[in-house]
C-alpha cells in the first residue's frame, strides 16, 4: 500500500506541474479577452452616457473618468430633441424595411447560387466561383456612378390605385436601395463553403426517394445551414443599415431616406453633440442587438468556412 502511494506521488506531482502552465495560459487568455472587451466597449459606453448629458457637461467631463459614467445632470431631453430636429421615426422605419427586405432576398438569392455551384453538376463552376470572388476586389466607389446611370435607365412597373403603368428610372424609390445589393460575392462564398461541409450522400439518398434539386435545397441543405444563414444575415444587414453614399446619390425625397442620411441634419446649423450622441445610440442599438442574438452562429460559420476552405 505504501509502495502504491509512493509511486502515485511523483505522477500526481508531474500531472499537477503540467496542468499549471495550462491554467496560467487559460487565466491569461481570459484577462486579454476582458481587456479587449473593455477597450471596445468604451466608445459605445461614452456615446450612450453622453446622450444623457447636456453639451456643457459632455465637454467638462472629457478630462476625467466621468466621461464614461452616468453622473451629473442626466435626462432624456436629447432623445426628445432628436425627434424634433429630424424625422427620426420615418428614417428608422425606412432603414428597418430596406434592411429586412435586403437580408431576406440576399439569403435566398445567394444561397441558391451557392447551392448550384456546390451541389449541382455545372461546367466550369470553379471558374465561375473564382470570377464571383474576384469581384470583391472592386471597390463600390468605382461602380457607383455607372450604377446610377444604369438604374436610371431600367424600367419598373408602377402601381397607381387600380392602374398599372411602365415607368423608366429607379431613382428616388425604395427598390433602388435594395435590388442592387441583393447579390453579394462574399455571401455566395460563405454559403458555398458551408454547403461543402454537408455530406453529399444526403443528396443522393433524397434523389433516390424522388426529390428534386429545389426540394433538396429547401428541406435538407438549408435546415442544416443555420450558422451560415445567421452570418450572411448579419453581413447583409450591416452595409444595408449603414448605407450612406448610395442613398445620398439616388434618393432626394425625405420620406424615403434611411437613418444614416439623418446624421447630416445635425451638422447643418448649430451642432448639439448630445443630440448627435442620442441619434447615434438609437441607430447603433439594432446592430448591437442583432449581433448579440446571432453571435454564436456567426462565429461557428466563420470558423467552419475557414476550415473547409
Amino acid at each position: 500500500m505504501a509502495t502504491t502511494l509512493e509511486g502515485a506521488g511523483p505522477r500526481a506531482r508531474a500531472r499537477s506541474t503540467s496542468q499549471s502552465p495550462r491554467r496560467v495560459r487559460g487565466i491569461g487568455g481570459w484577462i486579454v479577452r476582458i481587456l479587449l472587451g473593455v477597450v471596445f466597449t468604451f466608445p459605445l459606453l461614452f456615446m450612450f452616457v453622453s446622450s444623457l448629458k447636456p453639451d456643457q457637461q459632455i465637454f467638462g467631463d472629457l478630462s476625467s473618468i466621468a466621461a464614461f459614467l452616468p453622473v451629473g445632470n442626466l435626462s432624456l431631453d436629447n432623445y426628445g430633441a432628436v425627434f424634433d430636429r429630424v424625422p427620426a421615426a420615418r428614417f428608422l422605419i425606412n432603414s428597418i424595411g430596406i434592411s429586412a427586405v435586403t437580408v431576406v432576398l440576399g439569403v435566398l438569392i445567394n444561397s441558391l447560387a451557392a447551392f448550384a455551384l456546390s451541389r449541382m453538376r455545372v461546367r466550369g463552376k470553379g471558374i465561375i466561383l473564382t470570377l464571383i470572388i474576384a469581384t470583391l476586389i472592386v471597390p463600390f466607389e468605382t461602380l457607383a456612378l455607372p450604377l446610377v446611370w444604369w438604374v436610371n435607365q431600367l424600367p419598373w412597373l408602377d402601381i397607381n390605385g387600380f392602374s398599372l403603368s411602365l415607368t423608366t428610372g429607379w431613382l428616388d424609390t425604395y427598390h433602388v436601395q435594395i435590388i442592387p445589393f441583393v447579390a453579394n460575392a462574399f455571401s455566395i462564398y460563405l454559403f458555398h463553403q458551408y454547403f461543402e461541409s454537408i455530406p453529399k450522400e444526403l443528396d443522393e439518398a433524397a434523389r433516390v426517394d424522388g426529390a428534386g434539386w429545389f426540394k433538396i435545397y429547401r428541406q435538407i441543405v438549408m435546415p442544416l445551414s443555420g450558422p451560415a444563414i445567421a452570418t450572411v444575415s448579419i453581413l447583409t444587414f450591416l452595409p444595408a443599415w449603414n448605407s450612406y453614399l448610395w442613398p445620398l446619390m439616388v434618393v432626394q425625397s425625405e420620406e424615403l431616406r434611411p437613418v444614416m442620411i439623418g446624421v447630416q441634419y445635425f451638422f447643418q446649423l448649430n451642432v448639439s453633440w448630445g443630440e448627435v450622441m442620442a441619434y447615434s445610440s438609437m441607430i447603433t442599438l439594432p446592430v448591437v442587438a442583432l449581433f448579440i442574438a446571432f453571435q454564436r452562429s456567426f462565429v461557428n460559420s466563420i470558423a467552419s468556412s475557414g476550415v473547409k476552405g
